[in-house]
């Protein structure tokens, strides 16, 4: 299946001002939100009232109880992602020389793909125009597990909106996790009050080279479905 590219529109939703109505349908848009790397814009500058137009978008998402417990930080000073972006490298670089095997298989064609996409981004993450952290309140590392799946069943949510509203405007992004290996050093990079928020991930925001994008390659439904009770068996192949 071949994805025709879809250009955002500008048109304003009277219903809320924030948001843009697009060519793009709702499951075009679902499908076709990619990780985007390579593909990131690194000329480009990127206005702060872009990123706040879809993070107040992102904001109307579904939340725990509508506590809404988050705080994002927008990175824009090119010193600050520099800083940024050696704490991701190095985060990489932990991974990397550690003993044991690996969190991806880098030896199928796609693999490789995968591997050099992260790479291109590790050595260019500073040339990103914006990177966002979102932080969700609470250390959620030592809290009970019905208070971690709340919490992050309510920042969750609010962040792939923030996706798919990047997407309707042109722009992309990757949900990144690795710094959170070093986590505390980032709090103490962006000023973030360690024993009171957690990260939940970094994301490096630019418009796209082009804005066509294909779905990617996934199983079918029916292979990873149980309807009712639990089952086991392997429908994969």
């Amino acid at each position: 299946m071949v994805a025709a590219e879809v250009q955002p529109t500008v048109a304003r939703s009277a219903a809320f001002p924030g948001s843009v109505r697009t060519a793009m349908d709702l499951d075009h848009a679902l499908v076709t939100t990619r990780a985007v790397r390579r593909r990131l814009d690194l000329e480009r500058p990127v206005p702060r009232a872009v990123v706040l137009e879809c993070l107040q978008l992102a904001l109307q998402a579904p939340n725990g109880s509508n506590t809404q417990p988050w705080r994002w930080v927008i990175v824009d000073d090119p010193a600050q992602r520099a800083a940024a972006a050696a704490i991701y490298r190095a985060a990489i670089d932990d991974v990397a020389s550690r003993p044991g095997p690996r969190l991806a298989d880098s030896s199928s064609p796609a693999g490789q793909r995968l591997a050099a996409s992260v790479a291109h981004l590790k050595d260019n993450l500073h040339r990103v125009p914006v990177l966002v952290v979102p932080v969700v309140r609470g250390r959620l590392d030592s809290e009970p597990l019905f208070m971690q799946a709340s919490r992050w069943g309510s920042i969750l949510p609010a962040v792939w909106s923030f996706m798919l509203a990047l997407r309707a405007r042109g722009l992309g992004s990757a949900w990144t996790t690795i710094h959170i290996r070093r986590e505390r050093q980032m709090a103490e990079l962006l000023g973030i009050p360690y024993d009171e928020w957690t990260q939940a991930g970094l994301f490096p925001v630019a418009y796209t080279i082009g804005t066509e994008f294909r779905p990617a390659e996934r199983g079918r439904a029916e292979d990873v479905v149980s309807w009712n009770r639990w089952s086991g068996e392997d429908r994969s192949g």
